[in-house]
């Protein structure tokens, strides 16, 4: 786990005075530590989440130059090999490499969502784009019926957006 700080500086460099794009993939990381720690998944599965987190939205650069479009389809395209050329550079291993690279090539995907680290990856984005996107309360119910499964995503879930309180 000592190299998850190799890759938030690939990163940062990677998106360097990208502020939002860097604030999204930090928040999404801390929640899928958290998450994960929460749900006792193990080391191993703990650092590929880590890295998934920090690299799942790598393709959108690529997106927007090729496809003029960040969308999920396209970041599920272009995301898998830069990340895999940059967690080639930091020496992590192609078992890891090769799990990152199938999670970022699914992130966008929400069917069928069996294994925990690829649950978890998926929850800990919507905790974001939840916030980022500005949706109502209507549809973080709908995602958290459709999409929430964990009780560590669920209950950050519920805290942050189902229980709101107005700040006058």
């Amino acid at each position: 786990m000592k190299k998850i700080g190799s890759v938030i500086d690939a990163m940062i460099n990677y998106y360097a005075g990208d502020v939002p794009r860097i604030n999204h993939f930090l928040k999404v990381y801390g929640f899928t530590k958290a998450i994960g720690e929460m749900e006792g998944i193990g080391d191993t599965t703990q650092e590929i989440l880590e890295a998934a987190a920090l690299t799942h939205d790598i393709g959108i650069k690529n997106s927007e130059q090729k496809y003029n479009s960040a969308s999920g389809y396209y970041q599920q395209l272009e995301g898998p090999q830069e990340a895999k050329e940059l967690l080639e550079k930091l020496e992590f291993g192609s078992g890891l490499i090769d799990r990152v690279c199938w999670l970022i090539a699914h992130h966008h995907t929400y069917d069928d969502i069996k294994d925990i680290d690829y649950q978890i990856l998926v929850e800990a984005d919507f905790l974001v784009n939840a916030y980022e996107e500005d949706l109502s309360e209507a549809a973080v119910q709908k995602i958290r019926t459709r999409l929430f499964k964990t009780p560590a995503g669920i209950s950050f879930l519920d805290r942050m957006y189902l229980n709101r309180t107005k700040r006058e």
